[in-house]
């Protein structure tokens, strides 16, 4: 009996694991607005800066990935080495009628450790560095001007401004992560700034 409970148990487990996989993949392919734009962030472990974003109004799809380096098509393992030059970078897709550039930069800021130098919390490394991907002037004048508030409110700010030119999707595993772990990110926090 103890061994039937067990079974059931984690077959209900795998069972609503799948649905809200398939929810989560249909909700994408499905809801892109019609004034759809994307941004690039990176603020260490990508699991914790898609867990935010996923939450924000506006926000349709946010996936993880690797920015900035100069190898095509990197894997996790070869991001993790440093040797790529990759950042672990959340893509954001957003309607830019329900929300703004602005608003996600405030959110990227208050939703990490942007003091930090040599990772993000107890993920250390090149690939964890705190960055926002700028596609295009106004992005990088809107980044710029938060920069210059955190310095001016005291923050020694470790955040770099770079400009993007490539975003490649991470594996499956790493997307919607703590969704499907049905837990909270344990190195992003909400913090309240501006």
């Amino acid at each position: 009996m103890k061994k039937l409970l067990i079974f059931l148990t984690a077959i209900i487990i795998l069972l609503f694991a799948y649905s809200n996989n398939y929810y989560i993949k249909e909700k994408k392919m499905n809801d892109i607005p019609k004034n759809a734009k994307y941004c690039y962030f990176a603020s260490g472990c990508f699991w914790g800066t898609e867990y935010w974003f996923e939450q924000a109004d506006g926000v349709f799809e946010a996936v993880s990935g690797y920015s900035g380096g100069h190898k095509a098509n990197p894997t996790y393992m070869e991001v993790c080495t440093g040797l790529t030059g990759h950042l672990e970078t959340v893509k954001v897709g957003y309607d830019a009628d329900k929300t703004t550039y602005e608003d996600l930069v405030r959110l990227f800021f208050e939703t990490h450790n942007f003091t930090q130098k040599n990772g993000q919390g107890p993920d250390i490394g090149s690939q964890y560095l705190s960055a926002i991907f700028y596609q295009n002037e106004e992005e990088k004048s809107v980044a710029e001007k938060y920069i210059n508030i955190l310095k001016e409110k005291g923050y020694d700010v470790a955040t770099t401004l770079r400009e993007y030119k490539n975003f490649y999707e991470a594996e499956d595993y790493h997307q919607d992560y703590y969704f499907k772990k049905g837990s909270i990110p344990y190195c992003h926090f909400y913090n309240k700034i501006f």
